[in-house]
C-alpha cells in the first residue's frame, strides 16, 4: 500500500496533515502520540514579532462548528526557530510554518528566513485570516494585490510555497489559478468562512472584530465545492481542509481533488483523530483494492 504524496518536491509519507492555528507548535500533540506519523504538521501562523493577538471573546461553539476571533496570536519568528522548530526536528516531524505577516514587506522577510532553514520542509502563506485587520483576507480578496504578494514572496523563497486560499471571494479558483501563474508550489483550500454572533442579552456582536471565522464539519460541503472547482482549473496540488472529521470526509476531498487533506476544527474534540486517519484511509484502500493513494486523486472528475 502507497500512502505517500507528493507536494512539488515534498514527498509527504502519507496525505493527512494537521491544519495551521489547531494544533499548535507540534508540541501538544505530541503527548498523544508519534506526531512523525503524520504527512506534515502545518504550525501556527506566524509573524516576525510576537503577537498577543485579539482582545475580548476568542471562541464560541456553533451547530456543528465553532465561531473564532484568536487573531493570529503566535511566539514570533525567533521564538519558533529557537525553542519550537529544534523539538519538531528531534521528532523527526516534517514541518510546514504558516506565515503571517502584517504587510507585504513582513510576509516576504517570514517566508525567506524560514524557506532557507533547515528543517523547515515547505511554508505556507497565509492570505485568508479573517481575524485580524493587517494582513490576512487583506491580500486573499483582492486580486491585483493577492497577485502583487505572490509575485514578491516567491521571488525570496526556496523550495515549495503553498498559499492558503480565502473561501470568502467570488471565485476562489481563479485566485487558485493566479497563485499557479506566479509560481505556488501548491494551494490550501479552505480558510474559515465568514461568521458573525450577536450577544442578545448584551444586544451587540459578541466578538469585538464583529465578524469571526466559521469552521467544523458545518462548512465541509462548501469546501469540498471549493476544492473540486480548484482541481479543474489548475495543475499544482491542493491541500484540502474545512471540517475533516471522519474517514469517509477525507476520501471525499480527496476524490475531488485534494492530493493531502488537513485536520483542524476536530483536532480540539478529539486529539487523537489525525492517526486515526491515516489507519481509516489506508482500512479503505484495502477494502475498495485501491493501492495507491494517489489513485484516489480527483477521480470524482474521471467518473
Amino acid at each position: 500500500m502507497n500512502l505517500s504524496v507528493d507536494i512539488n518536491t515534498l514527498t509527504l509519507k502519507n496525505p493527512v496533515t494537521v491544519a495551521s492555528g489547531t494544533a499548535g507548535y507540534g508540541e501538544e500533540l505530541s503527548r498523544f502520540y508519534d506526531i512523525k506519523r503524520l504527512g506534515a504538521i502545518f504550525t501556527k501562523g506566524l509573524s516576525l514579532k510576537p503577537r498577543a493577538g485579539n482582545k475580548g471573546n476568542r471562541i464560541i461553539e456553533t451547530p456543528a462548528g465553532m465561531l473564532n476571533s484568536i487573531g493570529l496570536e503566535n511566539v514570533g519568528l525567533e521564538v519558533f526557530l529557537n525553542e519550537k522548530l529544534p523539538f519538531l526536528k528531534r521528532l523527526g516531524a516534517t514541518v510546514i510554518p504558516n506565515v503571517a505577516g502584517h504587510s507585504e514587506g513582513e510576509n516576504c522577510a517570514l517566508c525567506e528566513a524560514l524557506s532557507h532553514t533547515d528543517g523547515v520542509a515547505a511554508v505556507e502563506l497565509n492570505v485568508s485570516c479573517p481575524n485580524v485587520k493587517e494582513g490576512g483576507m487583506a491580500f486573499g480578496r483582492n486580486l491585483s494585490v493577492f497577485a502583487k504578494l505572490i509575485e514578491n514572496v516567491r521571488k525570496v523563497t526556496k523550495g515549495t510555497l503553498i498559499v492558503k486560499l480565502s473561501p470568502n471571494v467570488t471565485d476562489i479558483g481563479e485566485f487558485a489559478r493566479a497563485a499557479e501563474d506566479l509560481g505556488a508550489d501548491a494551494v490550501s483550500a479552505v480558510n474559515t468562512f465568514l461568521g458573525m454572533k450577536i450577544d442578545i442579552q448584551k444586544r451587540k456582536p459578541y466578538f469585538l472584530n464583529r465578524v469571526a471565522g466559521l469552521s467544523g464539519p458545518a462548512i465541509r460541503p462548501m469546501a469540498v465545492r471549493a476544492v473540486y472547482e480548484i482541481y479543474s482549473k489548475v495543475k499544482i496540488p491542493i491541500i484540502g481542509l474545512g471540517g475533516i472529521a471522519r474517514v469517509e470526509d477525507a476520501i471525499e476531498f480527496l476524490m475531488a481533488g485534494a492530493s493531502a487533506i488537513s485536520i483542524g476544527t476536530m483536532n480540539l474534540a478529539d486529539p487523537t483523530l489525525a492517526v486515526k486517519m491515516i489507519d481509516g484511509i489506508e482500512a479503505f484502500m484495502r477494502k475498495e483494492r485501491v493501492y495507491d493513494v494517489r489513485d484516489l486523486i480527483g477521480i470524482a472528475h474521471r467518473q
